[in-house]
């Protein structure tokens, strides 16, 4: 004989917890779920952009590289439209461990 046991698959919601989601205005760090080859190749296209250019001055917003061919862009105004295959790697990550 069995004894059928049935579980709930839905989470118990505790008295007084807020269920509603908010949305956030902070940043989110997310150094620690960057590839670091990405990070790498980023780095690359930042510092051979400014070999090739010393007289650039004003400074880039950050890189837009593609994920898989680790080609890229570095992108020195408003947000930049991404496709589904590329990240954006903001300019403090990649300066970081440039100094």
């Amino acid at each position: 004989m069995y004894a059928s046991k049935q579980t709930s698959t839905q989470n118990p919601v505790k008295p007084g917890l807020d269920t509603k989601t908010t949305s956030r205005a902070e940043p989110m760090d997310f150094s620690a779920l960057l590839d670091p080859s990405l990070l790498q190749a980023a780095r690359h296209i930042y510092r051979t952009y400014y070999e090739v250019h010393p007289e650039q001055v004003q400074r880039p917003l950050g890189v837009a590289i593609d994920r898989f061919t680790y080609r890229g862009k570095l992108i020195f105004t408003g947000k930049p439209v991404l496709l589904p295959q590329e990240c954006f790697i903001p300019i403090n990550h990649i300066e970081s461990e440039l100094h």
